[in-house]
């Protein structure tokens, strides 16, 4: 059964702005997991990588920054904790204390690097998503005769922008 535009673009809306995972939002829209599979893999292919977008909703609605605080507060707390514990163990010769805490300084810069190249990669996307959405709403809320109008190019214009920051 062949599905149209607008199936396709609820799988997407489904998976990006609801942030289901592209399981459930096949079953939330009633279309076969490997047609989302395939839809999701043929719009990376042209351009628009629904898994960015999704990562940018995330960062759009403050999301992703809060994981990312705490995760990196978490790995600070670990880190510390870890050091405290090289440096007080008896049992640790001098030189395996350096080799250990000289692997765990290079993980922890491995960890904060990728942190940092991760947002710059959506950074764009989301705030283009972040002001799409704050439009609708200015919209909904001033002129509400032109809301449907708006919403209907909204989706279009979304794969738009996936498109140019993705």
């Amino acid at each position: 059964m062949a599905h149209g535009e607008d199936t396709r673009r609820a799988v997407k809306a489904a998976f990006v702005f609801e942030q289901l995972s592209l399981e459930m939002a096949a079953l939330k829209i009633g279309v076969p997991i490997a047609t989302a599979r395939n839809w999701k893999r043929s719009a990376k292919a042209a351009g628009d990588d629904w898994d960015k977008a999704r990562s940018a909703q995330l960062i759009a609605g403050g999301g992703i920054e809060d994981v990312v605080r705490q995760t990196l507060a978490v790995v600070v707390q670990q880190v510390q904790a870890t050091i405290e514990a090289i440096q007080a163990d008896p049992n640790l010769q001098p030189g395996d204390k350096v080799k250990m805490l000289a692997s765990l300084a290079d993980a922890y810069n491995k960890i904060m690097a990728a942190s940092r190249r991760l947002m710059p990669e959506t950074d764009k996307l989301a705030v283009a998503t972040d002001v799409a959405r704050r439009m609708l709403e200015f919209i909904r809320a001033n002129y509400p005769q032109h809301a449907a109008a708006f919403a209907e190019v909204l989706g279009p214009f979304g794969e738009e922008l996936a498109r140019a920051y993705g």
